[in-house]
């Protein structure tokens, strides 16, 4: 069993007296880890067992008969409900149960969805629960098989782990090449690498078309194939509803509700435009990024390899730094991810706003930055000099360099 990062911030919550809803994409590792933490004699119920999903469907109050029948015990009798979004009535049974003794049980709910509980406009606890997500593996869980050579510490980014923290356990290193060819979800980066690009595959094949089938979610399963096969090929670029709409043959409304189900499936994420610019001409469209850059390949049709990236690895390696610092601000639960590009050309890939402060980041496919390569950063901090501080530079040097006084270029690794 490897660690991920969260495992001991979700094992003191979890004792908590509340009820905590895991959320996250499929194969992220919900379940193994919840198990991971779960007594030996917690009840699990699993509802992606059609039997089992049938019968709470059918009578949603077997829960709290189930619940009431179990045996009384210190710190609470544990209940983990899996893909709990497939009866949103049993979140009403929930609440049923931790009104009447909040100190009785210690529910989980885990789900690979929101659609149909936003939907259904399911009651999700409010003022009884904790929200959870898990993501992909950061660098935290996965360390890099390059070893920083002796430098001075750079200014660290605003949004590095509490107290340094890393795995104590990771999975197994990789080199950027092949993150950017595989992703990073669990079940692919153990698997052995002939069988990477086919089971992406099968992901995108079977798992989104199981899960959007059996909520109802699209009606038209040809046209949204064509959807997502675009969206993934435009994946970290500005969204363009209307060439998208063109393309596919679907409405605009229809892209629209297409890219929300992503979001409700989090399977990607919206990147909004730096709105605190002084500049006039700035851009305003959302970027959208998929969750994990294996999932992205293989839904753009794509086959999952290094000879993919080597094409052309600079938009994927912008996209993996991208995906890498909004996964982190998830984690840390405050902040914001932003990026700045104007009608001229000038940009800005990443902004990360955390802890009252600024920190500009540029991607470049490159081994030896230069300060040319710094020179939309220095705009931008001198336009922000309170909260902008000091600037990145993230490419594929081997050490941290100084390459003036407010911009560092961080090796990948160093993230």
């Amino acid at each position: 069993m490897f660690d991920r990062w969260t495992e001991a911030v979700w094992g003191k919550k979890f004792a908590a007296p509340f009820v905590h809803i895991v959320f996250g994409a499929r194969q992220t590792g919900k379940s193994t880890l919840i198990q991971e933490l779960l007594p030996a004699h917690a009840t699990c119920i699993d509802l992606s067992i059609p039997r089992v999903r049938a019968q709470y469907l059918n009578r949603p109050d077997d829960l709290i008969l189930l619940c009431r029948g179990l045996r009384r015990r210190q710190g609470g009798a544990w209940v983990f409900v899996d893909e709990a979004q497939s009866v949103p009535a049993l979140f009403d049974a929930v609440q049923h149960l931790y009104d009447g003794d909040k100190q009785r049980w210690r529910f989980i709910l885990c789900g690979s969805s929101a659609r149909k509980l936003r939907q259904t406009g399911a009651n999700l606890l409010p003022g009884r629960s904790f929200l959870h997500r898990l993501f992909p593996l950061t660098l935290a869980e996965r360390p890099a098989d390059e070893t920083p050579l002796e430098f001075d510490a750079p200014p660290p980014l605003p949004l590095d782990w509490p107290d340094g923290r890393r795995a104590a356990k990771p999975f197994p290193g990789a080199d950027l090449l092949t993150r950017l060819a595989f992703g990073e979800l669990p079940g692919i980066v153990t698997a052995d690498e002939s069988h990477r690009a086919e089971m992406l595959h099968a992901y995108t094949q079977l798992h989104l078309e199981e899960e959007m089938r059996r909520e109802a979610m699209v009606k038209d399963w040809p046209a949204f194939v064509r959807f997502l096969r675009f969206a993934a090929v435009e994946s970290g670029q500005m969204v363009n509803y209307h060439k998208i709409s063109k393309d596919v043959g679907l409405s605009v409304p229809t892209i629209k509700s297409h890219y929300q189900l992503l979001e409700d499936m989090f399977l990607g994420f919206r990147l909004p435009a730096f709105s605190g610019s002084l500049r006039k001409n700035l851009l305003t469209t959302d970027r959208f990024l998929f969750f994990d850059l294996g999932i992205r390949h293989a839904a753009a049709g794509l086959r999952p390899h290094a000879d993919v990236v080597l094409a052309n690895p600079g938009p994927l390696f912008e996209q993996w730094v991208g995906i890498e610092l909004w996964k982190r601000l998830q984690y840390l639960g405050t902040g914001m991810l932003h990026y700045l590009r104007t009608h001229d050309g000038a940009e800005v890939d990443f902004i990360v706003d955390h802890g009252g402060r600024l920190a500009p980041v540029e991607v470049k496919w490159t081994e030896r930055p230069t300060l040319t390569d710094a020179r939309h950063l220095l705009t931008f901090l001198r336009e922000h000099p309170k909260k902008a501080r000091h600037g990145y530079i993230v490419c594929r040097c081997d050490r941290p360099l100084r390459l003036h006084d407010q911009v560092t270029a961080l090796p990948w690794f160093c993230l």
